[in-house]
Protein backbone atom coordinates (compact mmCIF):
# COMPACT_ATOMS: atom_id res chain seq x y z
CA UNK A 1 0.00 0.00 0.00
CA UNK A 2 1.51 3.35 -0.82
CA UNK A 3 1.68 6.76 1.16
CA UNK A 4 -1.26 8.54 -0.23
CA UNK A 5 -3.92 5.71 -0.07
CA UNK A 6 -2.83 4.71 3.72
CA UNK A 7 -2.97 8.26 4.37
CA UNK A 8 -6.38 8.37 2.82
CA UNK A 9 -7.33 5.28 4.63
CA UNK A 10 -6.66 6.56 7.90
CA UNK A 11 -8.26 9.61 7.51
CA UNK A 12 -11.20 7.79 6.47
CA UNK A 13 -10.78 6.26 9.72
CA UNK A 14 -9.96 9.05 11.89
CA UNK A 15 -13.69 10.70 10.59
CA UNK A 16 -14.94 7.18 11.57
CA UNK A 17 -14.44 7.94 14.92
CA UNK A 18 -16.21 11.35 14.58
CA UNK A 19 -19.42 9.25 14.12
CA UNK A 20 -20.21 9.73 18.07
CA UNK A 21 -20.09 12.94 18.34
CA UNK A 22 -22.23 14.36 15.54
CA UNK A 23 -24.26 16.55 16.63
CA UNK A 24 -21.36 18.87 17.83
CA UNK A 25 -19.48 18.30 13.96
CA UNK A 26 -23.01 20.04 13.13
CA UNK A 27 -23.07 22.61 15.60
CA UNK A 28 -19.32 23.54 15.23
CA UNK A 29 -19.90 23.90 11.01
CA UNK A 30 -23.28 26.61 11.72
CA UNK A 31 -21.17 28.36 14.19
CA UNK A 32 -18.36 28.42 12.00
CA UNK A 33 -20.96 29.68 9.33
CA UNK A 34 -21.99 32.43 11.64
CA UNK A 35 -18.07 33.62 12.13
CA UNK A 36 -17.63 33.74 8.64
CA UNK A 37 -20.70 35.13 7.94
CA UNK A 38 -20.10 37.81 9.74
CA UNK A 39 -16.42 38.57 9.29
CA UNK A 40 -17.25 38.82 5.55
CA UNK A 41 -20.21 41.01 6.14
CA UNK A 42 -17.84 43.58 7.75
CA UNK A 43 -15.63 44.44 4.72
CA UNK A 44 -19.35 45.09 2.81
CA UNK A 45 -20.03 47.96 5.87
CA UNK A 46 -16.46 49.38 5.95
CA UNK A 47 -17.11 50.15 2.19
CA UNK A 48 -20.26 51.51 2.56
CA UNK A 49 -18.58 54.02 4.97
CA UNK A 50 -15.49 54.43 2.81
CA UNK A 51 -18.60 55.58 -0.12
CA UNK A 52 -20.06 57.90 2.10
CA UNK A 53 -17.12 59.68 3.04
CA UNK A 54 -15.27 59.95 -0.83
CA UNK A 55 -18.95 60.93 -2.08
CA UNK A 56 -20.13 64.05 -3.51
CA UNK A 57 -21.66 66.16 -1.19
CA UNK A 58 -21.55 66.19 2.49
CA UNK A 59 -20.52 63.60 4.79
CA UNK A 60 -23.49 61.79 6.56
CA UNK A 61 -22.19 61.07 10.01
CA UNK A 62 -25.50 60.04 11.08
CA UNK A 63 -25.25 57.12 8.48
CA UNK A 64 -21.41 56.47 9.74
CA UNK A 65 -22.29 56.14 12.85
CA UNK A 66 -25.49 53.52 12.22
CA UNK A 67 -22.42 52.05 10.26
CA UNK A 68 -20.27 51.91 13.11
CA UNK A 69 -23.27 50.37 15.19
CA UNK A 70 -23.61 47.18 12.71
CA UNK A 71 -19.94 46.74 12.77
CA UNK A 72 -19.48 46.51 16.34
CA UNK A 73 -22.44 44.46 16.40
CA UNK A 74 -21.52 42.13 13.77
CA UNK A 75 -18.18 41.92 15.43
CA UNK A 76 -19.47 40.95 18.72
CA UNK A 77 -21.18 37.98 17.07
CA UNK A 78 -18.88 37.03 15.34
CA UNK A 79 -16.55 36.77 18.75
CA UNK A 80 -19.17 34.64 20.57
CA UNK A 81 -19.62 32.57 17.55
CA UNK A 82 -15.48 31.62 17.85
CA UNK A 83 -15.61 31.51 21.38
CA UNK A 84 -18.11 28.53 21.81
CA UNK A 85 -16.99 26.89 18.61
CA UNK A 86 -13.47 26.51 20.34
CA UNK A 87 -15.40 25.01 23.32
CA UNK A 88 -17.10 22.55 20.95
CA UNK A 89 -13.97 21.61 18.74
CA UNK A 90 -12.11 21.27 21.98
CA UNK A 91 -14.58 18.42 23.23
CA UNK A 92 -14.94 16.70 20.34
CA UNK A 93 -11.36 16.44 19.99
CA UNK A 94 -10.24 15.51 23.54
CA UNK A 95 -14.09 12.74 23.37
CA UNK A 96 -12.11 11.49 20.38
CA UNK A 97 -8.61 11.04 21.37
CA UNK A 98 -9.72 9.87 24.92
CA UNK A 99 -12.21 6.87 22.82
CA UNK A 100 -9.11 6.06 20.95
CA UNK A 101 -6.93 5.69 23.66
CA UNK A 102 -9.40 3.56 25.30
CA UNK A 103 -10.29 1.32 22.72
CA UNK A 104 -5.69 1.19 22.54
CA UNK A 105 -5.89 0.28 26.43
CA UNK A 106 -8.52 -1.54 26.15
CA UNK A 107 -7.47 -3.89 23.17
CA UNK A 108 -3.87 -4.07 25.06
CA UNK A 109 -5.71 -6.26 27.12
CA UNK A 110 -6.63 -8.55 24.74
CA UNK A 111 -3.15 -9.22 22.83
CA UNK A 112 -1.64 -12.31 23.20
CA UNK A 113 2.18 -12.29 24.80
CA UNK A 114 3.21 -13.03 21.62
CA UNK A 115 2.64 -9.37 20.36
CA UNK A 116 3.77 -7.87 23.76
CA UNK A 117 6.73 -9.22 23.53
CA UNK A 118 7.71 -8.33 20.10
CA UNK A 119 7.00 -4.87 21.28
CA UNK A 120 8.94 -3.20 23.40
CA UNK A 121 7.03 -1.73 26.41
CA UNK A 122 8.27 1.80 25.58
CA UNK A 123 7.29 2.18 22.13
CA UNK A 124 3.55 1.15 23.43
CA UNK A 125 3.59 3.91 25.76
CA UNK A 126 4.39 6.35 23.34
CA UNK A 127 2.09 5.83 21.20
CA UNK A 128 -0.51 5.41 23.92
CA UNK A 129 1.03 8.77 24.74
CA UNK A 130 2.86 11.17 23.18
CA UNK A 131 1.18 10.04 19.41
CA UNK A 132 -2.43 10.45 20.62
CA UNK A 133 -1.26 13.55 22.23
CA UNK A 134 0.20 14.64 18.53
CA UNK A 135 -3.06 13.31 17.50
CA UNK A 136 -5.49 15.30 19.06
CA UNK A 137 -2.89 18.78 18.17
CA UNK A 138 -3.96 17.98 14.82
CA UNK A 139 -7.33 17.36 15.00
CA UNK A 140 -7.95 19.95 17.33
CA UNK A 141 -6.17 22.19 14.61
CA UNK A 142 -8.45 20.47 12.00
CA UNK A 143 -12.07 21.30 13.25
CA UNK A 144 -10.75 25.42 14.34
CA UNK A 145 -9.81 26.18 10.96
CA UNK A 146 -10.68 23.51 8.52
CA UNK A 147 -14.90 24.72 8.57
CA UNK A 148 -13.72 28.45 8.58
CA UNK A 149 -11.57 28.34 5.93
CA UNK A 150 -13.43 26.46 3.63
CA UNK A 151 -16.13 28.57 4.09
CA UNK A 152 -14.22 31.45 4.03
CA UNK A 153 -13.05 30.71 0.39
CA UNK A 154 -16.84 29.98 -0.29
CA UNK A 155 -18.61 33.10 0.78
CA UNK A 156 -15.73 35.53 -0.14
CA UNK A 157 -15.69 33.90 -3.95
CA UNK A 158 -19.94 34.27 -3.78
CA UNK A 159 -19.44 37.91 -2.67
CA UNK A 160 -16.72 38.58 -4.97
CA UNK A 161 -18.60 37.30 -7.99
CA UNK A 162 -21.56 39.04 -7.06
CA UNK A 163 -19.13 42.65 -7.11
CA UNK A 164 -17.08 42.38 -10.45
CA UNK A 165 -17.26 38.86 -12.33
CA UNK A 166 -13.56 40.22 -14.06
CA UNK A 167 -11.87 40.66 -10.75
CA UNK A 168 -12.80 36.86 -9.56
CA UNK A 169 -11.57 35.82 -12.43
CA UNK A 170 -8.11 36.99 -11.71
CA UNK A 171 -8.31 35.12 -8.47
CA UNK A 172 -9.94 32.28 -9.40
CA UNK A 173 -7.62 31.78 -12.22
CA UNK A 174 -4.52 32.20 -9.70
CA UNK A 175 -5.52 29.95 -6.99
CA UNK A 176 -4.79 26.60 -8.41
CA UNK A 177 -1.07 27.99 -7.31
CA UNK A 178 -1.66 28.12 -3.94
CA UNK A 179 -3.31 24.46 -4.40
CA UNK A 180 -0.28 22.97 -6.11
CA UNK A 181 2.06 24.50 -3.50
CA UNK A 182 0.43 23.36 -0.57
CA UNK A 183 -0.37 19.66 -2.15
CA UNK A 184 3.33 19.57 -3.42
CA UNK A 185 4.24 20.02 0.96
CA UNK A 186 1.95 17.85 2.27
CA UNK A 187 2.89 15.12 0.41
CA UNK A 188 6.16 14.82 1.72
CA UNK A 189 5.90 15.78 5.29
CA UNK A 190 3.50 12.61 5.92
CA UNK A 191 6.61 10.19 5.95
CA UNK A 192 8.93 12.25 7.66
CA UNK A 193 6.40 12.58 10.66
CA UNK A 194 5.65 8.67 10.40
CA UNK A 195 9.55 8.33 11.19
CA UNK A 196 9.81 10.59 13.68
CA UNK A 197 6.67 8.99 15.34
CA UNK A 198 8.41 5.71 15.14
CA UNK A 199 11.72 6.71 16.41
CA UNK A 200 10.68 8.74 19.46
CA UNK A 201 9.00 5.34 20.21
CA UNK A 202 12.14 3.89 20.15
CA UNK A 203 14.21 6.55 22.54
CA UNK A 204 11.16 6.08 24.72
CA UNK A 205 11.72 2.86 25.14
CA UNK A 206 15.50 2.74 25.35
CA UNK A 207 15.32 5.53 28.16
CA UNK A 208 12.64 3.03 29.95
CA UNK A 209 14.91 0.03 29.42
CA UNK A 210 17.74 2.03 30.79
CA UNK A 211 15.76 3.83 33.71
CA UNK A 212 14.59 0.01 34.58
CA UNK A 213 17.80 -1.60 34.59
CA UNK A 214 20.26 1.86 35.49
CA UNK A 215 22.20 -0.52 38.47
CA UNK A 216 23.24 -3.01 36.05
CA UNK A 217 24.48 -0.43 33.85
CA UNK A 218 26.56 1.35 36.40
CA UNK A 219 27.58 -1.78 37.75
CA UNK A 220 29.12 -3.34 34.42
CA UNK A 221 30.13 0.52 33.91
CA UNK A 222 28.21 0.50 30.42
CA UNK A 223 27.09 4.28 30.52
CA UNK A 224 28.97 5.18 27.91
CA UNK A 225 27.51 2.77 25.88
CA UNK A 226 24.34 3.71 27.03
CA UNK A 227 24.92 7.30 26.38
CA UNK A 228 26.05 6.41 22.58
CA UNK A 229 22.97 4.60 21.95
CA UNK A 230 20.73 7.41 23.05
CA UNK A 231 23.02 9.60 20.60
CA UNK A 232 22.19 7.26 18.00
CA UNK A 233 18.52 7.20 17.99
CA UNK A 234 18.71 11.15 19.38
CA UNK A 235 20.32 11.73 15.67
CA UNK A 236 18.45 9.69 13.81
CA UNK A 237 15.03 11.54 15.49
CA UNK A 238 17.22 14.72 14.56
CA UNK A 239 17.58 14.54 11.00
CA UNK A 240 13.97 13.31 10.63
CA UNK A 241 12.52 15.93 13.04
CA UNK A 242 14.58 18.48 10.82
CA UNK A 243 13.27 17.36 7.47
CA UNK A 244 9.56 17.28 8.54
CA UNK A 245 9.66 20.68 10.03
CA UNK A 246 11.73 21.90 6.99
CA UNK A 247 8.79 20.92 4.14
CA UNK A 248 6.01 21.82 7.62
CA UNK A 249 7.88 25.31 7.08
CA UNK A 250 7.65 25.99 3.59
CA UNK A 251 3.57 25.73 3.74
CA UNK A 252 3.59 29.28 5.20
CA UNK A 253 6.03 31.28 3.07
CA UNK A 254 5.18 29.47 -0.17
CA UNK A 255 1.45 30.33 0.32
CA UNK A 256 2.29 34.09 1.21
CA UNK A 257 4.18 34.17 -1.62
CA UNK A 258 1.70 33.08 -3.85
CA UNK A 259 -0.92 34.72 -2.60
CA UNK A 260 0.77 37.85 -2.22
CA UNK A 261 0.58 37.71 -6.40
CA UNK A 262 -2.87 37.09 -6.15
CA UNK A 263 -3.55 40.38 -4.27
CA UNK A 264 -1.30 42.48 -6.36
CA UNK A 265 -2.59 40.77 -9.56
CA UNK A 266 -6.22 41.65 -8.12
CA UNK A 267 -5.04 45.47 -7.02
CA UNK A 268 -3.89 46.37 -10.29
CA UNK A 269 -7.04 44.98 -12.01
CA UNK A 270 -8.82 46.56 -9.59
CA UNK A 271 -7.43 49.56 -10.01
CA UNK A 272 -7.85 49.65 -14.00
CA UNK A 273 -11.71 48.90 -13.13
CA UNK A 274 -12.30 51.08 -11.19
CA UNK A 275 -10.65 53.98 -13.36
CA UNK A 276 -13.40 53.60 -15.99
CA UNK A 277 -16.13 53.95 -13.48
CA UNK A 278 -16.64 49.92 -13.33
CA UNK A 279 -16.86 50.10 -9.20
CA UNK A 280 -16.62 52.46 -6.67
CA UNK A 281 -13.82 53.04 -4.49
CA UNK A 282 -15.39 51.42 -1.42
CA UNK A 283 -16.45 48.56 -3.72
CA UNK A 284 -12.78 48.17 -4.65
CA UNK A 285 -11.85 48.52 -0.72
CA UNK A 286 -14.83 45.98 -0.27
CA UNK A 287 -12.39 43.83 -3.29
CA UNK A 288 -9.06 43.54 -1.62
CA UNK A 289 -10.29 42.64 1.35
CA UNK A 290 -11.91 39.75 0.32
CA UNK A 291 -9.19 39.15 -2.15
CA UNK A 292 -7.09 39.03 1.10
CA UNK A 293 -9.46 36.76 2.88
CA UNK A 294 -9.75 34.71 0.10
CA UNK A 295 -6.06 33.82 -0.23
CA UNK A 296 -5.64 33.87 3.58
CA UNK A 297 -7.51 30.24 4.07
CA UNK A 298 -5.02 28.83 1.80
CA UNK A 299 -2.10 29.69 3.92
CA UNK A 300 -3.76 28.25 7.18
CA UNK A 301 -5.46 25.13 5.74
CA UNK A 302 -1.88 24.55 3.76
CA UNK A 303 -0.54 24.51 7.53
CA UNK A 304 -3.59 22.51 8.71
CA UNK A 305 -2.84 19.66 6.04
CA UNK A 306 1.04 19.66 6.89
CA UNK A 307 -0.34 18.90 11.11
CA UNK A 308 -2.79 16.86 9.75
CA UNK A 309 -0.15 14.90 7.95
CA UNK A 310 1.43 14.51 11.14
CA UNK A 311 -1.75 13.75 12.91
CA UNK A 312 -2.46 11.09 10.68
CA UNK A 313 0.99 9.23 11.15
CA UNK A 314 0.65 9.39 14.59
CA UNK A 315 -3.59 8.08 14.41
CA UNK A 316 -1.88 5.15 12.00
CA UNK A 317 0.41 4.36 14.79
CA UNK A 318 -2.04 3.96 17.50
CA UNK A 319 -4.68 2.09 14.94
CA UNK A 320 -1.66 -0.25 14.44
CA UNK A 321 -2.34 -1.81 18.38
CA UNK A 322 -6.15 -1.33 17.55
CA UNK A 323 -6.29 -3.47 14.43
CA UNK A 324 -3.32 -5.81 16.19
CA UNK A 325 -5.12 -9.48 15.95
CA UNK A 326 -6.16 -10.38 19.23
CA UNK A 327 -6.55 -13.42 20.86
CA UNK A 328 -9.35 -15.73 20.08
CA UNK A 329 -11.72 -16.80 22.70
CA UNK A 330 -13.93 -19.27 23.93
CA UNK A 331 -16.95 -20.04 25.89
CA UNK A 332 -17.81 -23.62 25.31
CA UNK A 333 -17.34 -24.90 28.52
CA UNK A 334 -16.60 -23.25 31.95
CA UNK A 335 -15.05 -24.69 34.26
CA UNK A 336 -16.71 -25.63 37.40
CA UNK A 337 -15.60 -27.42 40.86
CA UNK A 338 -11.73 -28.26 39.59
CA UNK A 339 -10.59 -31.60 40.69
CA UNK A 340 -7.27 -30.75 38.67
CA UNK A 341 -6.66 -33.42 36.34
CA UNK A 342 -3.96 -32.22 33.70
CA UNK A 343 -3.31 -34.52 30.59
CA UNK A 344 -0.76 -33.06 27.77
CA UNK A 345 -0.92 -35.07 24.54
CA UNK A 346 1.52 -34.99 22.32
CA UNK A 347 1.51 -31.46 22.52
CA UNK A 348 4.13 -29.42 20.02
CA UNK A 349 5.12 -25.98 20.55
CA UNK A 350 7.95 -23.03 19.48
CA UNK A 351 8.54 -19.80 19.29
CA UNK A 352 10.16 -19.09 15.97
CA UNK A 353 8.44 -22.28 13.37
CA UNK A 354 12.40 -22.66 12.36
CA UNK A 355 13.31 -23.47 15.42
CA UNK A 356 11.10 -26.21 17.47
CA UNK A 357 11.16 -25.97 21.14
CA UNK A 358 8.90 -28.98 22.49
CA UNK A 359 7.99 -31.64 20.52
CA UNK A 360 5.55 -34.80 21.41
CA UNK A 361 5.65 -34.03 24.81
CA UNK A 362 3.01 -36.29 26.81
CA UNK A 363 2.30 -36.30 30.53
CA UNK A 364 -0.71 -36.91 32.46
CA UNK A 365 -1.11 -35.65 36.12
CA UNK A 366 -3.81 -36.77 38.59
CA UNK A 367 -5.41 -34.18 40.78
CA UNK A 368 -4.09 -33.57 44.07
CA UNK A 369 -0.69 -34.64 42.71
CA UNK A 370 2.60 -31.85 43.27
CA UNK A 371 4.63 -31.60 39.67
CA UNK A 372 8.16 -30.46 40.06
CA UNK A 373 9.94 -29.10 36.62
CA UNK A 374 13.93 -28.79 36.55
CA UNK A 375 16.14 -28.96 33.85
CA UNK A 376 18.89 -26.14 31.98
CA UNK A 377 18.03 -23.10 31.38
CA UNK A 378 15.95 -22.72 28.07
CA UNK A 379 14.58 -25.93 28.56
CA UNK A 380 11.04 -25.65 28.00
CA UNK A 381 10.03 -25.16 32.03
CA UNK A 382 8.27 -21.94 31.59
CA UNK A 383 7.07 -22.46 28.14
CA UNK A 384 5.05 -25.03 29.54
CA UNK A 385 3.76 -22.92 32.02
CA UNK A 386 2.89 -20.24 29.35
CA UNK A 387 1.07 -23.18 27.17
CA UNK A 388 -0.71 -24.39 30.58
CA UNK A 389 -2.05 -20.98 31.34
CA UNK A 390 -3.07 -19.98 27.36
CA UNK A 391 -0.59 -17.10 27.58
CA UNK A 392 0.75 -19.16 24.01
CA UNK A 393 -1.20 -21.84 21.99
CA UNK A 394 0.07 -25.24 21.02
CA UNK A 395 1.06 -25.62 17.58
CA UNK A 396 0.28 -29.05 17.96
CA UNK A 397 -1.71 -31.65 20.09
CA UNK A 398 -4.03 -30.95 23.34
CA UNK A 399 -3.66 -29.44 26.66
CA UNK A 400 -6.84 -31.24 28.81
CA UNK A 401 -8.72 -29.72 32.55
CA UNK A 402 -10.63 -32.58 34.10
CA UNK A 403 -11.05 -33.79 30.34
CA UNK A 404 -11.96 -30.70 28.86
CA UNK A 405 -9.49 -29.28 25.99
CA UNK A 406 -8.32 -25.96 27.31
CA UNK A 407 -8.89 -24.12 23.82
CA UNK A 408 -12.83 -24.75 24.91
CA UNK A 409 -12.42 -23.09 28.05
CA UNK A 410 -12.54 -18.95 28.38
CA UNK A 411 -9.31 -17.79 29.46
CA UNK A 412 -10.54 -15.72 32.36
CA UNK A 413 -12.43 -18.92 33.12
CA UNK A 414 -9.11 -20.98 33.02
CA UNK A 415 -7.06 -18.78 34.98
CA UNK A 416 -9.06 -17.74 38.06
CA UNK A 417 -8.80 -21.95 38.62
CA UNK A 418 -4.85 -21.49 38.47
CA UNK A 419 -2.54 -19.19 41.15
CA UNK A 420 0.22 -18.19 39.87
CA UNK A 421 3.80 -16.90 41.87
CA UNK A 422 5.90 -15.92 39.14
CA UNK A 423 9.78 -15.44 40.15
CA UNK A 424 9.41 -11.82 38.59
CA UNK A 425 7.65 -9.83 41.00
CA UNK A 426 4.95 -7.81 39.69
CA UNK A 427 3.23 -5.44 42.24
CA UNK A 428 0.94 -2.33 40.83
CA UNK A 429 1.04 1.48 42.05
CA UNK A 430 -1.41 1.23 45.66
CA UNK A 431 -1.50 0.55 49.26
CA UNK A 432 -0.11 -3.01 50.22
CA UNK A 433 -3.80 -3.47 51.20
CA UNK A 434 -4.70 -3.22 47.34
CA UNK A 435 -2.08 -4.80 46.15
CA UNK A 436 -2.63 -8.27 48.76
CA UNK A 437 -6.94 -7.88 48.09
CA UNK A 438 -5.80 -8.02 43.96
CA UNK A 439 -5.97 -11.48 43.80
CA UNK A 440 -9.35 -11.80 46.01
CA UNK A 441 -10.94 -8.19 46.56
CA UNK A 442 -14.05 -10.04 48.63
CA UNK A 443 -11.57 -11.54 51.13
CA UNK A 444 -12.11 -9.99 55.06
CA UNK A 445 -9.32 -8.05 56.22
CA UNK A 446 -8.75 -11.41 59.05
CA UNK A 447 -8.39 -13.23 55.65
CA UNK A 448 -5.87 -10.84 54.66
CA UNK A 449 -4.23 -10.55 57.62
CA UNK A 450 -3.78 -14.00 58.16
CA UNK A 451 -2.23 -14.78 54.57
CA UNK A 452 0.18 -12.10 55.42
CA UNK A 453 1.08 -14.21 58.68
CA UNK A 454 1.53 -17.53 56.81
CA UNK A 455 3.47 -15.91 54.10
CA UNK A 456 5.72 -14.30 56.32
CA UNK A 457 5.10 -10.94 55.17
CA UNK A 458 3.48 -9.46 58.28
CA UNK A 459 6.22 -8.88 60.50
CA UNK A 460 8.04 -6.90 57.95
CA UNK A 461 4.60 -5.12 56.55
CA UNK A 462 3.93 -3.62 60.26
CA UNK A 463 7.36 -2.27 59.80
CA UNK A 464 6.39 -0.14 56.82
CA UNK A 465 5.06 3.44 58.09
CA UNK A 466 1.55 2.90 57.57
CA UNK A 467 1.80 -0.69 57.74
CA UNK A 468 -1.12 -2.21 55.40
CA UNK A 469 -1.76 1.25 54.16
CA UNK A 470 1.95 2.10 53.22
CA UNK A 471 2.00 3.35 49.33
CA UNK A 472 4.23 1.27 47.37
CA UNK A 473 5.05 1.66 43.27
CA UNK A 474 5.70 -1.44 41.04
CA UNK A 475 9.55 -0.43 41.68
CA UNK A 476 9.50 0.83 44.68
CA UNK A 477 13.21 1.09 46.17
CA UNK A 478 11.52 0.81 49.91
CA UNK A 479 10.94 -2.63 49.18
CA UNK A 480 13.89 -5.65 49.17
CA UNK A 481 13.04 -7.77 46.04
CA UNK A 482 12.93 -10.61 48.36
CA UNK A 483 9.92 -8.60 50.91
CA UNK A 484 8.27 -8.18 46.96
CA UNK A 485 8.24 -11.84 46.36
CA UNK A 486 6.48 -12.51 50.06
CA UNK A 487 3.45 -9.90 48.95
CA UNK A 488 3.36 -11.81 46.12
CA UNK A 489 3.31 -14.93 48.06
CA UNK A 490 0.87 -13.51 50.56
CA UNK A 491 -1.29 -12.79 47.64
CA UNK A 492 -1.33 -16.44 46.14
CA UNK A 493 -2.56 -17.40 49.78
CA UNK A 494 -5.39 -14.97 49.91
CA UNK A 495 -6.70 -16.26 46.54
CA UNK A 496 -5.92 -20.18 46.96
CA UNK A 497 -7.62 -21.67 43.75
CA UNK A 498 -7.67 -25.26 43.17
CA UNK A 499 -4.70 -25.27 40.84
CA UNK A 500 -1.12 -24.11 41.86
CA UNK A 501 1.76 -22.55 39.61
CA UNK A 502 5.01 -21.78 41.65
CA UNK A 503 7.88 -20.37 39.15
CA UNK A 504 10.91 -20.21 41.32
CA UNK A 505 8.49 -18.59 44.13
CA UNK A 506 11.26 -18.31 46.53
CA UNK A 507 14.19 -17.48 44.74
CA UNK A 508 14.66 -14.50 46.23
CA UNK A 509 14.19 -15.06 49.88
CA UNK A 510 16.40 -15.76 52.52
CA UNK A 511 17.27 -19.53 53.24
CA UNK A 512 15.52 -19.18 56.41
CA UNK A 513 12.28 -17.48 55.81
CA UNK A 514 11.85 -20.31 52.71
CA UNK A 515 12.12 -23.29 54.77
CA UNK A 516 8.97 -21.73 57.07
CA UNK A 517 7.61 -20.76 53.76
CA UNK A 518 7.88 -24.19 52.76
CA UNK A 519 5.77 -25.46 55.59
CA UNK A 520 3.14 -23.00 54.56
CA UNK A 521 3.07 -23.97 51.17
CA UNK A 522 2.96 -27.90 51.75
CA UNK A 523 -0.22 -27.15 53.64
CA UNK A 524 -1.18 -24.39 50.94
CA UNK A 525 -0.62 -27.54 48.35
CA UNK A 526 -2.72 -30.54 50.21
CA UNK A 527 -5.19 -30.94 47.79
CA UNK A 528 -4.34 -28.85 45.19
CA UNK A 529 -2.71 -30.18 41.71
CA UNK A 530 0.68 -27.83 41.93
CA UNK A 531 3.32 -27.42 39.19
CA UNK A 532 6.81 -26.06 40.81
CA UNK A 533 9.35 -24.87 38.46
CA UNK A 534 12.81 -25.10 40.48
CA UNK A 535 16.67 -24.69 40.78
CA UNK A 536 17.09 -25.23 44.05
CA UNK A 537 16.25 -29.43 43.91
CA UNK A 538 16.11 -29.47 48.17
CA UNK A 539 13.13 -27.83 47.42
CA UNK A 540 11.30 -30.46 45.80
CA UNK A 541 12.40 -33.53 46.89
CA UNK A 542 8.82 -34.21 48.44
CA UNK A 543 6.99 -33.97 44.92
CA UNK A 544 4.69 -36.50 43.45
CA UNK A 545 6.08 -36.10 40.26
CA UNK A 546 9.51 -34.38 38.67
CA UNK A 547 9.95 -33.59 34.98
CA UNK A 548 13.67 -33.35 33.55
CA UNK A 549 13.58 -31.04 30.68
CA UNK A 550 16.12 -30.46 28.13
CA UNK A 551 15.79 -29.04 24.74
CA UNK A 552 11.65 -29.06 25.06
CA UNK A 553 11.48 -32.57 25.85
CA UNK A 554 11.11 -34.39 28.76
CA UNK A 555 13.93 -37.09 28.90
CA UNK A 556 12.81 -38.30 32.86
CA UNK A 557 10.15 -38.93 34.96
CA UNK A 558 9.74 -40.01 38.37
CA UNK A 559 9.87 -39.06 42.18
CA UNK A 560 13.43 -38.40 43.99
CA UNK A 561 14.08 -41.55 45.13
CA UNK A 562 13.38 -43.34 40.90
CA UNK A 563 15.46 -40.77 39.44
CA UNK A 564 18.45 -41.01 42.12
CA UNK A 565 18.53 -44.64 41.37
CA UNK A 566 18.03 -44.56 37.72
CA UNK A 567 21.48 -42.28 37.84
CA UNK A 568 20.60 -40.07 34.91
CA UNK A 569 20.12 -36.69 33.75
CA UNK A 570 18.65 -35.32 37.43
CA UNK A 571 20.68 -37.99 39.51
CA UNK A 572 23.79 -36.12 38.03
CA UNK A 573 22.03 -32.47 38.66
CA UNK A 574 20.85 -33.23 42.03
CA UNK A 575 24.78 -34.62 43.21
CA UNK A 576 26.07 -31.46 41.63
CA UNK A 577 23.94 -28.96 43.27
CA UNK A 578 24.08 -31.20 46.31
CA UNK A 579 28.56 -31.19 46.37
CA UNK A 580 28.03 -26.98 45.89
CA UNK A 581 25.56 -26.91 48.57
CA UNK A 582 27.59 -28.57 51.07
Amino acid sequence: MNRNSSSAKTLRRVLGELEGQKHLVVLSFLLALASVAGTLFVPILVGRAIDEIVGPGQVDFGALGRIGMQIAATAAVVALSQWLMNIINNKITFRVTREVRQKAFAHLQTLPLSYLDAHPSGEIVSRMISDTEQFADGLLLGFTQLFTGVLTIAGTLGFMLSLDWRITLVVVVLTPLSLFAAKFIATRTYDMFKLQSKTLGEQTALVGEMLDGERVVQAFSRERQAVEAFDEINGRLKKYTLRATFFSSLTNPVTRFVNSIVYACVALTGALVAVTGGITVGGLSVFLSYANQYAKPFNEISGVVTELQNAIACAARIFEIIDAPEVEESDAQHLDEVKGRIVFEDVAFSYDPAKPLIEHLNLSVEPGQRIAIVGPTGSGKTTLINLLMRFYETTQGSITVDGVDIRCIPRANLRENFGMVLQETWLKEGTIRENLMFANPNATEEQMIQAAKTSHAHEFIKRLPKGYDTYIKGDDGNLSQGEKQLLCIARLMLALPPMLILDEATSSIDTRTEMKIQEAFQKMMEGRTTFVVAHRLSTIREADVILYMQDGKVLEQGNHKELLQKNGYYAKLYRSQFICDK
